[in-house]
């Protein structure tokens, strides 16, 4: 997929689609994502950590040459966070645009990662961006700005974590177009980890068939299914010269539970593999 598949003017300043990062699609999210963007819809990614979703934006990003402005959501992410606040400087106090304004002022996109760790009040100033109207009102500036075609809002979160206190509004979710993502299968994660660590294709095959079995075990020992990012770490250790086993156990095993018993279980698995 190129960009002059889906042409739009670049805003000012963006950069051009050479360089973005690499990814493995699985579908067609790529294509989807794209005519999104070219219409000017916003876009929800739901997925499990660690499966590519913040590697798929800015690979997205780069491929359709606009600028990226990426916020990682927390308990305290506040609305001034995202669209600024006065600050003094020099003695003088001064505006200073936040990420999400940043993103408006030069059509880039704005991607909120776990959306759903943000404060509910800071959604709201999210609705008048993603619907029809795609404006920004700065209530302490008393500017409202209107986004350009090329500017996109992007959020994602985990729906492993959802909960009756953390969740998505449907007033916020009906907003979006919706992605599902998950753990690509075996052969494209082996494939992944050769691309992304250089390591030889009988590790990859064996840390990628490791995954599934440990992810079998997900409903049954583990809160959390173990990432990709976390194979990769366990092939970078095992490709500068740690034994793989103990890649294996500081790398994935030790990330995934702070259990003894359950952290053993897990090592049991990965001896099957390595033996």
């Amino acid at each position: 997929m190129r960009r002059e598949d889906f042409p739009m003017p670049p805003p000012a300043g963006g950069k051009g689609g050479g360089g973005a990062p690499w990814y493995a699609p699985v579908g067609g999210e790529e294509e989807i994502f794209a005519h999104a963007w070219r219409n000017r819809l916003p876009v929800l990614i739901k997925g499990p950590t660690g499966c590519g979703k913040t590697r798929f934006v800015s690979h997205m990003a780069a491929t359709l040459g606009v600028p990226l402005f990426t916020v990682s959501c927390h308990d305290d992410l506040t609305s001034a966070d995202l669209v600024g606040r006065h600050l003094i400087v020099g003695g003088e106090t001064v505006w200073c645009d936040g990420p999400l304004t940043r993103a408006v002022r030069q059509g880039g996109i704005c991607y909120l990662d776990e959306i759903v760790e943000a404060r509910k009040d800071t959604t709201v100033v999210l609705h008048p961006l993603a619907d029809d109207r795609r404006i920004l009102p700065i209530d302490r500036t008393g500017e409202v700005l209107t986004a350009p075609p090329s500017f996109m809002l992007v959020v994602s979160y985990n729906p492993g974590y959802q909960n009756l206190l953390k969740g998505l509004k449907p007033s916020t979710r009906q907003r979006f177009v919706s992605l599902r993502f998950d753990f690509p299968d075996p052969a494209r994660e082996a494939e992944i980890l050769r691309r992304e660590t250089g390591c030889d294709p009988e590790l990859a095959r064996r840390l990628a068939g490791l995954a599934q079995a440990l992810r079998n075990l997900r409903d049954h020992d583990l809160e959390e299914a173990p990432s990709t990012r976390l194979l990769i770490y366990a092939a970078t250790l095992t490709r500068a010269g740690m034994a793989p086993l103990e890649a294996c156990r500081v790398a994935v095993v030790e990330s995934l539970t702070d259990d003894i018993d359950v952290a053993e279980a897990l090592l049991e698995v990965a001896r099957a593999t390595f033996d």
